[in-house]
């Protein structure tokens, strides 16, 4: 990627040290707008250090969405990692076209892991050798004997089925929030909606899971 001729002010925008902990946008890791902004411009600029800082930031939430998605498990010869590096790609590939339209940079990185993701399970559902749940189980747990084995894989199918009967948008709430570790506000951005409503669907989510799963006897 060759970095456009530059002002002098934009150059020492964008050759800020990156690589120091105190000049990243927050030591927290936090991914909101606010945070993210000044490392997108610089690395949409061509700056190596933004690139590279950026990719560091994102890529552990990445990873660790497609594999609540995809349950841990390979997808014929996809793994969520593979997936992941997938996303991170196309994330790098967009950034000399990204324009800040007032939205987070956030919203543009859950669409294309969404998309991946799902590019994914389609690719798998034409593999007619290996059948394709509505929603991957979840990953085994501590325990290598077969029973703890035999005891997480039907616990995770049944979580599976009960994740699966919620709306799209409160099973994507409840990845970003519970697997990836998102607060209402990373969550709200990436997809694209208030705060407030991120908590009220959370809980309305919660509160339909704990239903069915008293029905269910769980």
């Amino acid at each position: 990627m060759t970095a456009p001729t530059r002002t002098a002010e934009q150059s020492d925008s964008s050759d800020r040290d990156y690589r120091t902990p105190e000049s990243l946008p927050r030591p927290s890791g936090r991914l909101t707008k606010e945070d993210l902004d000044p490392l997108v411009k610089d690395a949409g600029e061509g700056n190596p250090a933004a690139i590279h800082n950026l990719l560091h930031m994102i890529e552990p939430v990445v990873v660790r969405y497609c594999r609540a998605r995809m349950g841990g498990r390979d997808l014929s010869y996809l793994s969520a990692d593979d997936v992941a590096q997938e996303v991170c790609l196309a994330v790098l590939k967009a950034l000399p076209d990204y324009q800040d339209r007032g939205g987070s940079f956030l919203y543009l990185v859950h669409a294309i892991a969404a998309n991946k993701v799902a590019d994914a399970y389609r690719a798998v559902a034409r593999d007619r050798s290996e059948p394709v749940p509505e929603l991957p189980e979840r990953p085994l747990v501590a325990g290598n004997e077969p029973e703890s084995h035999a005891l997480h894989l039907d616990l995770g199918a049944r979580l599976g089925r009960l994740l699966a009967s919620l709306p799209r948008v409160q099973q994507e709430i409840l990845t970003l929030r519970i697997a990836v570790g998102f607060s209402a506000q990373e969550t709200a951005e990436a997809l694209g909606i208030s705060a407030g409503n991120v908590r009220v669907t959370q809980h309305r989510a919660l509160t339909r899971l704990r239903g069915m799963i008293h029905e269910d006897e769980f």
